[in-house]
């Protein structure tokens, strides 16, 4: 499910360039106290990982960069994507009844909330990224030392491990195994490398269209709970293109 926030703002809205957290703490502080420190503390298990089961995409709306970090200028859109029926319910609610949001130290008004219910088809699926896809892996140094290896749309690595990621959504969504069948994933041009912070740490994901070809369920996962990891922090988010 897709839930499209609208937001008014009396003026220009400054927050800071790398801004995620501020999107996600609004999105926890919108939900139900009790289904929020579950999602944040708990969440769902798959394949002996846990997922949040939820996405959104960068900011939508004209800005500039300047010395104090981003300014926004109304209007302003936000896409928030969930499998979850609870989550989409809560977050709907949080949102109506309060009104106005805070993103950091801006207060936001809700304008509206629309919510669209896209479906997969068939067994491809162009995809264009609301906000950039994280793959990556832990290695070793020769002195022990570990580094994280940050994978793009086409590597043979970054298909392996968000095909992976995306049975493992599956398992913890319908508890049990997801269909065979291989999933492809290849970029109709070069993927736009985004070297971003989330509180002190340093991630790097690739932003651009995808043809993903691969089981439908597995597909609609996608759509859905987003593509790669790190989705709650707001990576992976999609969007599907006729």
């Amino acid at each position: 499910m897709r839930i499209i926030i609208s937001f008014v703002m009396s003026d220009k809205t400054h927050l800071a360039i790398h801004y995620n957290h501020l999107v996600q703490a609004m999105i926890y502080n919108s939900l139900d106290p009790d289904f929020a420190s579950f999602l944040h503390d708990q969440g769902y298990e798959g394949g002996g990982r846990t997922f949040k089961l939820f996405t959104f995409s960068r900011l939508i709306g004209k800005f500039r960069i300047n010395e104090g970090g981003i300014e926004f200028e109304p209007p302003l859109k936000l896409i928030v994507t969930s499998p979850m029926e609870r989550f989409c319910r809560s977050l709907l609610n949080g949102l109506l009844t309060k009104n106005e949001v805070e993103l950091g130290q801006a207060v936001v008004k809700v304008e509206s909330v629309k919510v669209e219910k896209p479906e997969v088809a068939g067994e491809y699926v162009k995809l264009k990224l609301l906000s950039p896809a994280v793959a990556y892996s832990t290695l070793y140094r020769g002195d022990g030392s570990k580094y994280t290896c940050y994978y793009q749309p086409g590597d043979a690595e970054f298909t392996r491990i968000a095909e992976e990621n995306l049975r493992k959504k599956y398992r913890a969504l319908y508890n049990r195994e997801a269909p065979e069948g291989e999933v492809k994933i290849r970029p109709l041009s070069q993927p736009k490398l985004h070297v971003m912070e989330y509180k002190g740490n340093v991630i790097k994901g690739y932003s651009g269209t995808l043809i993903v070809e691969g089981p439908p369920e597995l597909l609609q996962v996608a759509v859905d709970a987003g593509l790669g990891s790190k989705n709650s922090m707001g990576f992976g988010c999609v969007e599907m293109l006729d």
